[in-house]
């Protein structure tokens, strides 16, 4: 198996290419409240840094009224501290979506008395689980499977409801005058589904702890709980289409009025996330009242240039209501249809209005279709990043890349590894006819050891690999604030070194994780030295909107002329305008297919 940056060969025996989606995963049980007659009711008064506390506790594991309490705008909450960092999860910043509150803004949360416990991860969004968006290499969609779940660390939902506007937060340090940059990550699965604890990898503890940050997740509404369009049907539903979206600004406000407490500046926050999580991050950019909410922007696998236009969201809407049996003059009962029946409605709305899967890997895409936000012309105003970047984030740094096989892998797909050249030619020509064999050739001069199957998985990461493209040139060309751009090509030797890259696999490094998930790692040498290399960099940027640090080749800013990409494998390395030729005769051949 070739590097992706030189065609060389690999320390490591690598193959073929992978696959694999971070969708819908675990959630947990919700926090609890404990009484005013808890015997500690206050913060401490002093600065506690986790050395501080180790140094008087007898073991490494400390959760205590007198050491790991911190107050916020909604009341005080026990944490613990473990190995240098405290985590607090499960914490309220919005009030719960239910009844009432279903479709509206969020609600900031009660406020408790006494010292509340946030010691377990809250709740997720009521979801339905699906199928991810893997292909084979005969275009057939592939669901997650036994694969998947082993490399990625899957965990399974315990516990969903409305409830579930919660945060989880990983510092160095409580109660002190630290100032560090703070990392707000969105999690994937779309606009549908997946939660603050869906991959082992999202644990913020290494990366709080390695890189002196301060780390924060959370969950928030999703599918037609956060995005169904009502808009129509009264002043009363005006925020009903990006309800969704007004939970990450709910967020970061709240890490605004509260972060200082953990340790972490206000004045310096990065928001970050992968394939759903990343279009998250690009919705945040070109909405109003984000606005200096944040002040950096790193995506990952994250293909969204364009939401949802109205007429289709109200499409939706209403034939929701037509498989409920709901009238506009009942729309208000929409409030207490039980959580399991809305969602089925919302799920037979889909198909009913023709939701298909695409059955080749070069026509899916992101937008368009399903649960997402709307170009509503308040919330949202403009596409997020059509047909341009927006001026309103003009100032926020941007980070953005791609695996190197998104759609199309050996993960859970080890028949297809063992493609042919034969094989290839046919596919590729029966989505792009006579333009096939130059399309191959492009990406045979790209990777010019590869194997047949990697040829294919690497052309079929085009439908991620052109809009991540397409975000660091448009921002690029702002002029105001730099882009940088990434594509990962480290492969796991785990599983006989079938699965490849995937989509989601570069998380566990993102987030400093290497030795927590050992499923993916190996923990090999070489990959942990890499996982530092990738968090050190996410890190750099988050302090200083540059991604730079000892560890890596010197990596420039993104520009029209230049497009230079890190690509992070062993060895790291820069290519200007990788796989160009082939993504530009890729997108002429699919664009004649269209006119024609």
């Amino acid at each position: 198996m070739t590097s992706v940056g030189t065609g060389m060969q690999s320390p490591i025996g690598r193959r073929s290419f992978v696959k694999g989606v971070a969708k819908i995963g675990a959630g947990m049980v919700a926090s609890t409240l404990i009484p005013e007659t808890s015997k500690a009711q206050a913060a401490p008064s002093e600065p506690i840094s986790a050395a501080t506390v180790k140094g008087n506790a007898v073991s490494d594991v400390v959760a205590s009224d007198a050491k790991t309490v911190v107050e916020t705008t909604g009341g005080k909450i026990r944490g613990f501290q473990r190995n240098g960092v405290f985590t607090f999860k499960g914490v309220p910043y919005g009030a719960s979506t239910s009844g009432a509150n279903r479709f509206m803004a969020p609600a900031p949360p009660e406020p408790w008395v006494g010292i509340r416990n946030s010691l377990q991860f809250g709740r997720a969004c009521f979801q339905a689980r699906g199928d991810s968006t893997h292909f084979d290499f005969d275009g057939k969609n592939l669901s997650k499977g036994n694969e998947d779940s082993f490399l990625l660390h899957r965990c399974g939902i315990l516990a969903v409801g409305e409830d579930c506007l919660r945060l989880n937060v990983w510092t160095p340090e409580i109660n002190g005058s630290g100032r560090r940059p703070v990392m707000v990550y969105m999690h994937g699965g779309g606009f549908e589904g997946g939660f603050d604890n869906d991959l082992l990898s999202y644990d913020g503890e290494n990366l709080a702890r390695n890189h002196d940050v301060v780390v924060v997740t959370h969950n928030h509404r999703l599918n037609l709980f956060g995005f169904l369009n009502l808009t129509e049907m009264g002043d009363k539903y005006g925020n009903s289409a990006n309800a969704g979206l007004l939970d990450y600004v709910a967020v970061l406000q709240w890490v605004r009025d509260n972060i200082v407490n953990f340790g972490g500046n206000p004045a310096n926050v990065t928001i970050f996330g992968q394939s759903g999580g990343g279009a998250k991050v690009i919705s945040l950019m070109a909405m109003p009242s984000a606005k200096g909410l944040f002040h950096k922007a790193a995506v990952q696998s994250g293909p969204y240039l364009r939401a949802l236009e109205p007429s289709y969201s109200v499409q939706v809407a209403t034939e929701t209501m037509r498989q409920l049996g709901l009238s506009k003059a009942r729309v208000d009962e929409l409030q207490k249809v039980p959580i399991d029946r809305l969602a089925g409605a919302g799920a037979e709305a889909m198909k009913a209005l023709g939701r298909q899967k695409a059955n080749s890997p070069f026509r899916w895409h992101f937008e368009g279709l399903g649960w997402g936000p709307t170009v509503d012309g308040n919330i949202l105003p403009r596409h997020p990043f059509d047909p341009d970047a927006p001026a309103i984030s003009g100032d926020v740094p941007l980070l953005t890349g791609t695996i190197l096989n998104e759609l199309v892998s050996g993960l859970d797909n080890r028949d297809s590894v063992g493609m042919s050249e034969m094989e290839l030619n046919k596919l590729v020509r029966a989505d792009f006819g006579d333009n096939g064999a130059a399309i191959v050739a492009a990406y045979r001069q790209e990777y010019p050891n590869e194997s047949p199957f990697g040829i294919y998985a690497a052309m079929a990461a085009a439908p991620l690999r052109r809009p991540a493209i397409e975000q660091a040139t448009r921002k690029a060309a702002l002029g105001a604030a730099p882009a940088y751009s990434y594509i990962y090509g480290w492969r796991t030797p785990m599983l006989d070194d079938c699965p490849g890259t995937f989509h989601a696999c570069e998380i566990s490094f993102v987030f400093d994780n290497a030795d927590l998930c050992d499923h993916y790692s190996g923990m090999l040498p070489e990959a942990r030295a890499l996982s530092k290399q990738i968090s050190g960099a996410w890190a750099s940027f988050a302090r200083t909107g540059n991604p730079n640090h000892p560890g890596l080749p010197h990596w420039p800013a993104y520009t029209a002329a230049n497009r230079t990409t890190m690509i992070f494998d062993v060895p790291c390395q820069l290519r200007n305008a990788p796989e160009s030729n082939g993504l530009a005769l890729m997108s002429k051949a699919l664009s004649t297919a269209v006119d024609a």
